[in-house]
């Protein structure tokens, strides 16, 4: 049995002007979660493991507590990052995101899920770089994860508030660092890993935010909605749960079921990556 390679989107250039000026409408989004309780009710229990939550962008950790409570509702030792608000890619805290993901893997005495979203998905690759026997899975929403050598294709206003908040060069100096060739080079590691993307982020276009993967391990699951919203929408908050819940050591691709696959089919046109069989 084989599966289709996982590849990214074929996106070209940053993201639509249409989407980036809808951006705002993250705030439809958050009031519409509570419409989706049904699908959040029907989402899979976890097994209590640890999961840590990291922020996008400018973004401190109370952007994070709809996805906190949520996941804790599912039996999940959930904990953000403690770091505050993210201000980049900075050392201070990416040396002490490593020494967060072994504290807790020692303090529990199981592996740790990173779901990062945005920035806070390229931090959760650094982190389980050097942590991979503490890390269980990693999950990506709207997260730059691949760069091609033109650099990130967001708008200009995000580029501009980056290097004014960041560093006067912008995120291309932070990733010419070695600590992020994993990103800068494309490389895989070898842990499950789900990437989340929408084609109508206005902050991160798809082909950024998703990657070329083994389809053993990757995958790229599309959803609908803006970038802010990826941490207030009810059929993201299900995928998560549903990614999270894979058995550790018997991780399969998203095959949604019930609800959420009726819901997720209905509002994207992507489909899960077939399992194809071939002759030896």
């Amino acid at each position: 049995m084989s599966r289709r390679p996982v590849v990214r989107h074929t996106h070209v250039g940053p993201p639509t002007a249409l989407s980036s000026l809808l951006e705002a409408r993250f705030l439809l989004e958050t009031a519409l979660l509570p419409v989706t309780l049904p699908l959040l009710v029907e989402a899979p229990r976890g097994d209590g493991h640890p999961v840590l939550l990291l922020p996008g962008f400018m973004a401190g950790e109370a952007t994070l507590i709809a996805l906190k409570l949520f996941l804790q509702s599912k039996g999940y030792d959930v904990h953000t990052w403690g770091l505050g608000r993210n201000m980049g890619f900075r050392s201070k805290h990416a040396n002490a995101l490593q020494q967060k993901i072994r504290y807790l893997h020692h303090t529990t005495g199981r592996k740790v899920s990173l779901v990062g979203w945005s920035l806070g998905g390229v931090f959760s690759i650094f982190g389980a770089q050097s942590t991979q026997e503490c890390v269980r899975s990693i999950i990506t929403l709207g997260s730059p994860v691949s760069v091609d050598a033109v650099g990130h294709q967001s708008p200009p206003t995000l580029k501009a508030l980056y290097r004014l908040v960041s560093h006067r060069l912008g995120t291309s100096a932070h990733m010419m660092q070695p600590r992020v060739k994993a990103v800068r080079e494309k490389l895989r590691l070898a842990l499950p890993m789900s990437c989340l993307y929408s084609l109508t982020d206005g902050v991160v276009p798809p082909q950024e935010a998703t990657m070329d993967g083994d389809p053993a391990l990757h995958e790229n699951i599309q959803v609908p909605g803006s970038h802010v919203g990826l941490v207030f929408n009810g059929i993201v908050l299900s995928i998560i749960a549903n990614r999270l819940a894979e058995p550790e050591n018997d991780w399969k691709p998203f095959k949604p079921q019930g609800m959420l696959g009726c819901v997720w089919h209905h509002t994207t046109d992507a489909t899960p990556e077939p399992t194809l069989s071939h002759s030896t």
